[in-house]
């Protein structure tokens, strides 16, 4: 456990390689970080998709939630052992599966993913505390729950993590109140509960959603864990992170599938209504647990952002003022999607989280096949950050392949607003294109590492 100076010192570090000196964390941090930070709006939010778009009654919605959540939690918890292990973000250690230069893109493409969620994130706390304080100005919430994460982010690791112990017990007792005043004093009955209608492509759209909001995280969990002891193990690692993710993501979703239910048109005033005189205290806990997220999304998305600018400044060693300042930046860019998407909230995000489905799936399937299967942890760091990619080269074709092959076998099975895919029609509208892109992805890209060669690059990493 950090005392508060160290909580509240600004962190150095930023992609390089974390010292065995500044190593420090316990497994209870990795449950926390996912725990507290998961309680929030935005949860709340997806899991009432599964009764307000998917039409699902409470108990098939919470079966496709709980599936869903499971199985995704799983590969996004996999990760976990990655940032001990190697002491660097999540996306620096990306060079060592796509290349220096072949992880670029991928890299942008989880930048926008942060931006992207930090706006989903801005919205959902300003619009519910507007609600729950009968205000009408969004725009000033938007800004103010932003710039609280933007101080969280700025002063780095340590600090989320503390944030993130306090909101375990904050927003866990905020939700059993919640819990607890529906029931007893709510519109949470038989007749609500008996609402719905289980469809194969709802149950399974809703399971899919679910399942991508584990995966969603998982470019995240090596920022979070790359500070704590390069021993730290990997089961203990792995289940920390996964019950946190687990039961910090289905809990909320559950008060979303009933708020889903007897508040169908508007889930944040549902909430606010069914909470009576407690409203305001537990929207602004929620809202408080969604800066956290966002303090999440911005350091990422700032380590995120150094790293692409590393890749052609070599040289460049940058710490806590050149964090800050593209913090800032991105907070900007942030803001403005947050204006913008606030009309039309659901709808956008909705579309937002099947555009992530399509493109994270392919990286977090090549990524861990590549991590436990071909290098079995073992890697060389410094090529991570050498002007060429070092051993790991500037592209590796296997793994681009793989990417860019993946995105398209899954267009057939794709279900949205945008297209809709022969296969994915025929099965009333079920998206299972990220089911289908794991389970041919992983195959293939361990085929293509061992048939060029790569996985002899393990005994002599092994020794590193």
């Amino acid at each position: 456990m950090q005392n508060s100076e160290t909580v509240f010192a600004l962190e150095q570090q930023t992609i390089y390689v974390v010292p065995a000196a500044q190593r420090h964390g316990r497994f209870n941090d990795l449950f926390t970080i996912w725990f507290g930070s998961n309680i929030n709006m935005l949860t709340i939010v997806t899991g009432a998709l599964g009764t307000t778009l998917f039409g699902l009654g409470a108990v098939s919605a919470l079966v496709a939630i709980a599936v869903g959540t499971l199985l995704g939690g799983v590969l996004m918890a996999l990760h976990a052992a990655q940032g001990a292990r190697l002491g660097v973000p999540q996306m620096v250690q990306t060079r060592g599966q796509f290349g220096a230069y072949g992880a670029i893109f991928v890299i942008a493409v989880v930048i926008v993913m942060y931006i992207g969620f930090f706006a989903a994130n801005s919205v959902l706390a300003a619009l519910s505390i507007a609600d729950a304080l009968h205000t009408s100005h969004t725009g000033l919430l938007i800004l103010g729950v932003g710039a609280l994460a933007l101080l969280a982010a700025i002063y780095g690791y340590d600090l989320i993590h503390a944030y993130s112990r306090i909101l375990t017990v904050a927003s866990g007792l905020a939700l059993v109140a919640t819990f607890f005043w529906m029931f007893c004093f709510g519109g949470v009955s038989a007749a609500a509960l008996s609402g719905g209608a289980l469809t194969a492509s709802g149950f399974v759209g809703m399971l899919s959603v679910a399942a991508l909001y584990q995966l969603g995280y998982a470019p995240y969990v090596s920022d979070y864990t790359r500070y704590m002891p390069a021993e730290t193990g990997t089961v203990p690692a792995f289940w920390a992170t996964y019950t946190g993710s687990v039961l910090g993501s289905f809990l909320p979703m559950t008060l979303g599938v009933l708020l889903g239910l007897v508040a169908p048109d508007n889930v944040v005033a549902g909430l606010v209504r069914e909470t009576g005189t407690a409203a305001p205290l537990i929207v602004i806990v929620f809202s408080l647990s969604i800066t956290c997220n966002n303090a999440m999304n911005l350091y990422c998305g700032t380590l995120s952002v150094i790293t692409i600018v590393q890749t052609f400044r070599s040289r460049w060693h940058p710490h806590a003022s050149a964090r800050a300042a593209i913090s800032v930046i991105l907070f900007a860019a942030s803001l403005g999607l947050a204006l913008a998407a606030s009309a039309d909230f659901m709808h956008n995000y909705e579309n937002f989280l099947l555009l992530l489905l399509y493109v994270l799936i392919p990286w977090t399937s090549i990524n861990l096949v590549d991590y436990y299967l071909i290098h079995k942890g073992h890697y060389d760091v410094d090529s991570f950050f050498a002007p060429d990619g070092g051993r790991y080269g500037t592209y590796n074709a296997a793994a681009i392949t793989c990417y860019s092959g993946g995105i398209l076998i899954q267009i057939p099975f794709v279900s949205n607003d945008l297209y809709t895919g022969p296969v994915a029609r025929a099965l009333g509208g079920a998206d299972i294109s990220w089911l289908v892109g794991i389970l041919l992805i992983s195959p293939v890209y361990y085929l293509m590492a061992r048939h060029t060669g790569r996985h002899e690059m393990v005994v002599l990493n092994a020794r590193v």
